[in-house]
C-alpha cells in the first residue's frame, strides 16, 4: 500500500513512519531494518515503535524517528482497530498460530447466532490477564521468553481494557471472521481465546491485521522495502 504523496522520512524534527508490517516479522525486526537504512544512507536516526505487533500479526505499525520518539507515549494510548479470524473448536498455548493445536472439538452444531451474541456480550470494560506469550516484563524477563522455556507465571497482573466494538463479519465454521476496536493494552489473542471459552468449544487467533491506530490508517502505510527505498531517495536528494 503506497500513499498518494511520498511519506516524509528525513524531517529535521523527526517523522512518524506508517509501516505495513509483514507476517512473521517482530516489531523490533522492523525497527532494526529501518534504523539500518538510515545508517547506510548517512542519516543516523533514533527509531522506536508505537504499540507492538505480534510476529503472527500483520498491518499498521507506527515508527517514530528523531525527536518524534519522545512522543511515542501519546500514540500508545490511542484506540486500535483490527480485522482477523478466529479458529473455534481448538486451543493453543499461545492463543494464536505460534503453538500447536490441542483440545480439538466438533463445532458443526454450533449456532451462528450464538457466536454473534457471544461476541456482542464481550463489548465494554473488562479485566484481561496478559498471555504468557507476550512482551510483558516479569522479574527482568519477557513473559514470552519464560513461556518458550516451559515456565508459566500464574500471578500475571490483569489490566483493565475496553472492547469498543466487536463485530462478526463472516462465519465459515470452524473459522469466524471479525472486526474489532479496542483500548490500549488489549490482547486480541486473549479475546479470541475468551470467545472460544464463552462458546464452550475453545478458540484461538488464526489471523490478525491491524487496520488503525487512532486517526492513522493502514491505507496510508507503506511496506518496509518501500520506506527503505524512500530513505535512500530522500538522502540522495539532500546530497544533490
Amino acid at each position: 500500500m503506497t500513499p498518494q504523496t511520498p511519506m516524509p522520512v528525513l524531517s529535521e524534527e523527526g517523522d512518524y513512519l506508517l509501516v505495513d508490517k509483514p507476517l512473521d516479522w517482530t516489531s523490533f525486526d522492523v525497527v532494526a531494518k529501518i534504523r539500518g537504512a538510515y545508517k547506510r544512507n548517512g542519516a543516523k536516526r533514533k527509531v522506536g515503535h508505537c504499540g507492538t505487533l505480534d510476529p503472527k500479526a500483520t498491518g499498521l505499525l507506527i515508527l517514530a524517528t528523531g525527536r518524534k520518539t519522545k512522543t511515542i507515549s501519546s500514540l500508545e494510548i490511542l484506540d486500535k482497530g483490527y480485522e482477523g479470524t478466529i479458529r473455534i473448536g481448538a486451543k493453543t498455548a499461545s492463543h494464536d498460530t505460534e503453538s500447536e493445536e490441542y483440545d480439538i472439538r466438533d463445532v458443526s452444531a454450533l449456532d451462528e447466532q450464538a457466536i454473534r451474541e457471544a461476541a456482542a456480550s464481550m463489548v465494554g470494560e473488562r479485566l484481561q490477564q496478559p498471555p504468557m506469550h507476550s512482551a510483558v516484563w516479569h522479574n527482568g524477563k519477557r513473559l514470552y521468553e519464560l513461556a518458550r522455556q516451559g515456565h508459566e507465571v500464574k500471578e500475571r497482573k490483569a489490566r483493565r481494557i475496553e472492547i469498543h466494538r466487536f463485530e462478526i463479519t463472516g462465519i465459515e465454521l470452524p473459522f469466524v471472521h471479525f472486526s474489532i476496536t479496542v483500548s490500549k493494552g488489549a490482547y486480541i489473542r486473549v479475546i479470541a481465546h475468551e470467545l472460544g471459552e464463552l462458546l464452550g468449544v475453545g478458540g484461538y487467533l488464526s489471523a490478525l491485521k491491524r487496520v488503525s491506530i487512532g486517526q492513522y490508517n493502514l491505507s496510508e502505510a507503506m511496506s518496509v522495502d518501500a520506506i527503505v527505498d524512500e530513505i535512500a531517495r530522500a538522502a540522495s536528494a539532500i546530497e544533490e
